[in-house]
């Protein structure tokens, strides 16, 4: 069971909510007990990009937490007015200050007990012209041999990577789509 996210006060007019169970629902809701909207607390999405060249894949060190000092792959939380893919490009900008071209979508992991899901997309990288940006402490390209697993943040990434370099000597890259439970 996942809790149920804690909301005080409407954003709309500023009076309490109250959490209960619309008519035409079935779960509970933040109900705005004086103006009566009804708010959906739907799950956060991140959106990374997987950047390719050549036999490399572009890690980030981060800067920032959760994960401090850990390689992942660059992205990060998709902003209203943008498509998935425009986010990935966006991310990938901001976290390593690279310009890459999306090939093809290629993994989903939904993590229900953290309300998230992680969509992530097979980029090319456009130029070897990328450096740390303010969420990134270090920017490398790795071969197989030297991707540091055992410093990888997150699950998600870790699992695209150990798919691309499984799939990459066919050139036969399928969509990975997956529902994680919390690690133990």
């Amino acid at each position: 069971m996942v809790a149920i996210l804690e909301m005080n006060y409407c954003s709309a007019c500023g009076a309490p909510v109250a959490l209960s169970i619309p008519a035409d629902d079935n779960r509970p809701r933040h109900i705005c007990t004086v103006c009566g909207i009804t708010h959906y607390l739907n799950p956060k999405l991140v959106v990374a990009s997987l950047p390719v060249w050549e036999d490399k894949v572009l890690l980030c060190r981060r800067a920032i937490e959760p994960r401090y000092g850990l390689w992942t792959l660059p992205g990060g939380f998709m902003e209203n007015g943008e498509s998935t893919a425009d986010a990935a490009i966006r991310e990938t900008r901001e976290e390593a200050c690279a310009r890459i071209e999306i090939i093809d979508f290629y993994a989903m992991y939904s993590l229900p007990y953290i309300n998230q899901v992680h969509l992530i997309f097979r980029a090319q990288l456009l130029d070897l012209d990328f450096e740390p940006g303010i969420e990134s402490l270090e920017v490398k390209l790795f071969s197989e041999a030297h991707i540091p697993w055992n410093e990888i943040a997150f699950r998600p990434v870790k699992y695209s990577l150990a798919h691309y370099f499984s799939e990459r000597s066919s050139g036969q890259f399928k969509v990975h789509v997956e529902s994680l439970a919390p690690a133990i």
